[in-house]
């Protein structure tokens, strides 16, 4: 079998990871490099190898190396039309995550791509763990009982040059377009995603009402500390909290609560704690399969694909929910601090509001955070399937 050519779009910042998963994957004989988009070419050291072809123009890229299948890693706005400039020529997609900043535009890029009758694969890679089979059986046999929520806790660490590091960055929109990179929309998608998956929420129409809590301690137009809770058609609520500006960095997890015991997964470690009456905790650990392999799994061997579009419509939902209320205020004097010699800002308490969010299933104003704004979203308007 002969390794499938592959372009990437967007090869620096976090396009460096997959950078090194294409060269992973290529000395395995999977895949070839076939080339670069970028707008200011790689070099040699950048490039981590033999210098592929480069472009600035995806389309002409694509037709010049006979690419098979793109990878798209580029500021979130572009992801659409990218996305359908390779479609149109039959070339297959990993399309990082967040999949678009639009219900709208989501919709237009997963219709093309259907249209166009290539494969997708949407980025979420903690749907690639095997953890999360493994945690839908466990709920699936009765191990926990009934499902009574779904609690979602990242509680991370950002300095304020993370919010400079492109010119999109921390930006609901820029110039006229909407971008979304809040906390929830980007950096802790994961912990969405991977919560309403958990719970077997994975299509737009599983959600039934979004509420948020956007709140912002840096100078920026997103949220870096928000919250959500989302309603959904098995009649089980998921509630996820997010931060950037910890106290600590903390492991991301996702929490199933059941009527007899719970299930803890961290879902970047790929680790589960099982916890339930009459037996003592058992922990587990798991494999993951790499999206970018399962994507070529799946056009050599029909295999089938982990994170087809649709399977992420429920997270669409929130992220236009988001990209629907109010513009995040900042929050008051005295609710954040700057640390000493880090450049950082951290909201007091937030590391114990995110926790209590997962645990309870209560957003941040209900659990006593007096900046917390509270919002509800109705979902109308929005055209799901």
């Amino acid at each position: 079998m002969s390794p499938v050519p592959v372009v990437l779009a967007g090869a620096r910042g976090h396009g460096r990871r997959h950078l090194a998963n294409i060269r992973r994957l290529e000395r395995a004989g999977l895949v070839r490099l076939a080339g670069v988009c970028e707008l200011t070419p790689l070099t040699e050291q950048e490039a981590d190898g033999a210098l592929p072809e480069q472009s600035a123009d995806l389309g002409a890229l694509l037709d010049s190396t006979g690419a098979r299948v793109a990878v798209v890693c580029t500021p979130i706005p572009t992801h659409t039309g990218l996305a359908l400039t390779a479609a149109r020529r039959g070339v297959h997609l990993l399309l990082e995550k967040p999949p678009a900043p639009s219900y709208a535009e989501f919709r237009r890029m997963a219709d093309g791509v259907a249209e166009a009758g290539v494969a997708c694969q949407i980025g979420f890679q903690s749907l690639g763990s095997h953890a999360v089979r493994a945690v839908r059986d466990l709920v699936a046999d009765g191990a926990i009982g009934d499902v009574v929520g779904i609690g979602g806790a990242g509680a991370w660490v950002r300095d304020e040059a993370y919010f400079r590091r492109a010119p999109w960055a921390g930006r609901r929109r820029l110039d006229g377009a909407d971008v979304i990179d809040g906390a929830l929309t980007n950096p802790l998608a994961h912990a969405v995603a991977t919560a309403l998956a958990l719970g077997g929420t994975t299509r737009a129409e599983d959600v039934t009402g979004v509420e948020t809590e956007l709140s912002r301690a840096n100078d920026i137009e997103a949220d870096d500390t928000s919250c959500v809770r989302i309603g959904t058609s098995r009649g089980h609520r998921v509630t996820v909290a997010a931060t950037l500006c910890a106290e600590r960095a903390a492991e991301p997890y996702v929490l199933v609560h059941g009527r007899g015991g719970r299930v803890t997964f961290w879902y970047k470690q790929d680790r589960v704690l099982l916890q339930r009456g009459g037996h003592g905790p058992e922990e587990y650990r798991y494999g993951r399969t790499d999206l970018l392999e399962n994507l070529v799994g799946h056009l050599t061997a029909g295999a089938p694909l982990l994170v087809p579009p649709d399977e992420t419509g429920a997270f669409m939902r929130v992220v236009e929910a988001i990209r629907r209320a109010p513009d995040p205020d900042p929050l008051p004097a005295g609710a954040w601090h700057r640390v000493p010699g880090e450049s950082r800002r951290v909201v007091p308490g937030v590391d114990a509001l995110v926790a209590g969010a997962a645990d309870t299933l209560r957003l941040y104003s209900e659990l006593g955070a007096p900046w917390a704004p509270r919002t509800e979203r109705p979902l109308d308007g929005v055209n799901a399937r």
